[in-house]
């Protein structure tokens, strides 16, 4: 299929814009970069109550915001983390779809900010988001959650973390995750996928971009071959919760998303693989000036109300 119009019409805006790549950005720069495009997911939802708060971490307090929507307590959550290469991207960043996903799904969202590399490479940022998420479980009734009813989410480097923390919650006893929502992750440092190769240029995301990205992030090649940096090279996908995976036909990391979801399935884990073809990298925050946007964002809301009714 085609770029799609919408997306293609960002590319060019980009691209007359021009200016430095992103990897060829320095890290305070890219930084700036991300925060000027939340603007791409349109006006922030109104919802019941924003929180901002504090939770014990490996090393240190690690902020969270959590979204109430309007309800009766115990909601479901979803513990969700932000996207960014694990070098870019916070809380402000991705509060358009925290609160999108809360408001549909009728669920609280906790979104995690952990801590980025290079400052803090790996495995600083998916110790975080266990530490988080076994918090969310452990303070379920503070929360107004229900302990029964937790999933995990995230988009790019956050699909990668949220994969990562079910791996993390199967092998270290817990807790129990009924779902995990993998938008376009990133599963391995491999850049010779035909996703990678194909998409390595023009398309919003490059292959210099992820490789930018993981020099940052996992710089040791010992760490990339660690199933918590790259779970695709877990030794065994099985007793992982539901999936469903989200993936976007011009995107370096559309490969790798796939084939994480086909190896869950082959595991014997219920999986949903969605690809949208025409978008490019990114498109789930786009819901302002990308349809295909806003329907995979409902797309993940069905998901989502689906696992937490059948808990």
């Amino acid at each position: 299929m085609p770029l799609d119009p919408q997306a293609k019409a960002i590319i060019d805006q980009f691209a007359a814009v021009g200016g430095a790549e992103l990897h060829e950005m320095s890290v305070s720069q890219a930084r700036e970069l991300i925060l000027g495009m939340a603007g791409l997911a349109g006006e922030p939802e109104s919802i019941a109550r924003v929180e901002n708060s504090m939770v014990p971490g490996p090393a240190g307090d690690i902020p969270i915001r959590i979204y109430t929507p309007v309800g009766t307590a115990p909601f479901p959550v979803l513990v969700y983390f932000h996207g960014g290469g694990w070098v870019i991207g916070n809380l402000d960043t991705h509060d358009g779809v925290c609160r999108s996903l809360a408001n549909r799904v009728g669920c609280i969202v906790v979104s995690v900010d952990y801590r980025l590399a290079p400052e803090h490479p790996f495995p600083a940022a998916p110790e975080d988001c266990y530490a988080a998420t076994r918090w969310v479980a452990e303070h379920a009734a503070t929360l107004g959650a229900d302990r029964g009813r937790i999933a995990v989410g995230g988009d790019s480097a956050g699909g990668n973390l949220a994969a990562v923390v079910a791996l993390m919650a199967r092998d270290r006893g817990g807790p129990k995750l009924v779902h995990q929502l993998l938008i376009y992750p990133a599963t391995d440092a491999d850049f010779e996928t035909r996703s990678c190769r194909e998409n390595a240029e023009g398309y919003f995301l490059t292959r210099a971009d992820m490789v930018w990205f993981w020099n940052h992030y996992a710089p040791r090649d010992a760490d990339r071959r660690n199933p918590y940096a790259a779970p695709l090279r877990a030794a065994s996908l099985g007793g992982l919760p539901p999936a469903l995976v989200i993936t976007a036909e011009f995107d370096p990391l559309r490969d790798e998303g796939e084939a994480y979801g086909a190896r869950l399935r082959d595991a014997g884990v219920p999986v949903r693989l969605s690809r949208y073809d025409g978008m490019i990298h990114g498109f789930f925050q786009m819901g302002a000036v990308v349809d295909r946007g806003r329907a995979a964002v409902e797309e993940a809301a069905r998901a989502l109300g689906q696992a937490f009714a059948t808990r």
